[in-house]
């Protein structure tokens, strides 16, 4: 169903993906919540991902994070789609690759729109979204000196 818009405000900014990246270097939750800034919204939904302690049951040392070519232009298309479903006025989001540790931030992705509901909504799709469908892997290590690889995010 197409968003309704009870005002000109609400309807969708010209280009709301305004920022979409993969980074070897640290993530800035400052940064994503910028870009997503917008006079018209009521509502912005942040998520932040990061690197937590265990998996499985299993202790988790570490991770690195590799990605196809392709990743970014995955995300866009992914981007794209929720703002297609919802009434985006901006949207953002990065994930990390490289080396990273536990309590390191791995992705932020954050979406603005005129009422908080379409937020979360939106935000929802996008990281869920991403995570199955982007070609970014993690490779985990853990503390019994095993290690794993787990598909798209």
């Amino acid at each position: 169903m197409a968003p309704h818009f009870d005002h000109p405000g609400e309807q969708a900014a010209h280009d709301p993906v305004r920022l979409l990246a993969i980074r070897e270097t640290p993530l800035s939750l400052d940064e994503v919540f910028k870009a997503v800034g917008d006079d018209a919204t009521g509502g912005t939904a942040l998520f932040v991902g990061t690197v937590r302690n265990h998996d499985g049951g299993a202790d988790v040392d570490a991770l690195g994070y590799s990605c196809h070519p392709s990743a970014e232009a995955e995300m866009r298309r992914v981007a794209e789609r929720v703002v297609a479903k919802y009434p985006v006025r901006a949207l953002a989001a990065v994930h990390r690759t490289g080396d990273l540790s536990v309590g390191d931030l791995a992705v932020v992705v954050a979406v603005s729109c005129p009422h908080r509901g379409e937020a979360f909504e939106a935000c929802r799709m996008l990281i869920d979204d991403l995570k199955h469908e982007v070609p970014i892997w993690k490779h985990q290590r853990f503390s019994d000196g095993t290690e794993e690889w787990v598909g798209a995010c």
